[in-house]
């Protein structure tokens, strides 16, 4: 039984080790960065804002008069919670 050796040239060998794995990264790299040229364009600071300004807060319903009453009146608030940015526990 004689086994046959079949010879693989230079340019197979380039394209198995070398042209094959480039082709899966670059397909990975096109894949990775394809949201960054879909989405428009960010605000970066310094540039000139062009929209509407918009308040949020995470709890609307907690916005009424009663928020800004005790502010206005000249009352001083209670405060309920410990610790804060003095870290008095």
């Amino acid at each position: 039984m004689s086994a046959t050796v079949s010879a693989v040239t230079l340019v197979e060998t380039l394209l198995v080790f070398a042209a094959i794995p480039l082709a899966i990264y670059g397909a990975i790299a096109l894949l990775t960065l394809r949201e960054k040229f879909a989405k428009a364009p960010r605000y970066r600071p310094g540039q000139e804002w062009e929209h509407d300004p918009v308040w949020w807060t995470a709890n609307p319903a907690g916005l009424g008069s009663a928020h800004h009453g005790a502010a206005e009146s000249g009352a001083t608030p209670v405060h309920t919670a410990k610790g804060g940015a003095r870290g008095g526990w």
